[in-house]
């Protein structure tokens, strides 16, 4: 699958406002690429999904790496009232994508000295092709997708406070995403049946989350129309396909350099991966 398109790329355009913008996207790949940790959000915060949205374009551009997919959150209440969603969106890049064997543990790394987290979630692929229309209903969704695989997404940042200050916080960090483990396929017709898969997750050694995609809105096919809706918007194209992770069947676990990760999807494989410091790229 050949990563999508990033968003078109100079400098934020139009004033104060956008230098403040272009500021705060510099910093956090310059920390990203260093793996240091921000003691304080570098500049002012965005107010809104929008700000946060140009502000994760233009620091996609700034970092150049090649997207594979996108991580899909879910923005809790009251937020998701506030700022009129109840779903942020994020870019996860090629060289951060990895697929397990069986049986295989693979490290992943995050960013000592800010936030860490892992999450199990269902990973859909939108087939190449997609010419940019929005599914109307979550019952078109199916028809777009190619691959359903179980997963791991590594939620990183080198802002501690990454989710503690809100959504367009989150969202302007590349949507706290670094890093994604790809497991076993699912079946095909997968898609008619996420609720009745429990999954369990486990940090070392001791369950921490255990849930059905039942308790994730309107789950993993909602995810999947609202990041392209998402995409539409920003004008990013990915007509040669994209993994989207759906969001956190069992929440949001914090790890640090040291844990032992285990998701596992019943009856239908278990993942494992050991978190290590980033080092930087």
């Amino acid at each position: 699958m050949a990563p999508q398109d990033a968003p078109e790329g100079g400098p934020l355009a139009g004033g104060a406002d956008a230098a403040r913008g272009e500021a705060v996207a510099q910093a956090f790949v310059a920390a990203r690429r260093a793996a240091q940790g921000l003691a304080a959000y570098p500049g002012t915060p965005p107010a809104d999904m929008g700000a946060a949205y140009a502000i994760q374009d233009r620091a996609i551009v700034i970092d150049g790496r090649a997207v594979a997919g996108w991580k899909v959150g879910k923005i809790n209440p009251p937020d998701d009232a506030r700022l009129g969603t109840n779903r942020l969106a994020g870019p996860i890049f090629a060289d951060t994508v990895h697929t397990l064997a069986p049986g295989e543990e693979r490290a992943m790394p995050v960013f000592a000295d800010g936030f860490g987290a892992a999450e199990a979630e269902f990973l859909l692929h939108v087939a190449p092709g997609w010419d940019g229309r929005v599914p109307a209903t979550n019952a078109e969704v199916p028809a777009l997708v190619d691959a359903v695989h179980i997963g791991i997404e590594i939620a990183s940042s080198p802002y501690p406070a990454i989710n503690a200050d809100g959504p367009p916080v989150t969202a302007s960090d590349f949507g706290n995403n670094h890093g994604l483990l790809i497991g076993p396929a699912l079946g095909h017709g997968a898609h008619s049946d996420f609720d009745a898969i429990e999954v369990r997750l486990s940090i070392g050694g001791e369950t921490v989350g255990c849930a059905t995609s039942a308790t994730m809105l309107d789950g993993p096919l909602g995810a999947v129309r609202f990041l392209l809706e998402n995409l539409a918007a920003r004008g990013i194209d990915c007509a040669q396909g994209t993994w989207v992770s759906t969001g956190a069947v069992t929440g949001v676990h914090p790890v640090s350099p040291g844990d032992r990760v285990e998701a596992e999807f019943a009856g239908h494989g278990t993942l494992r991966c050991r978190i290590e410091a980033a080092k930087g790229y």
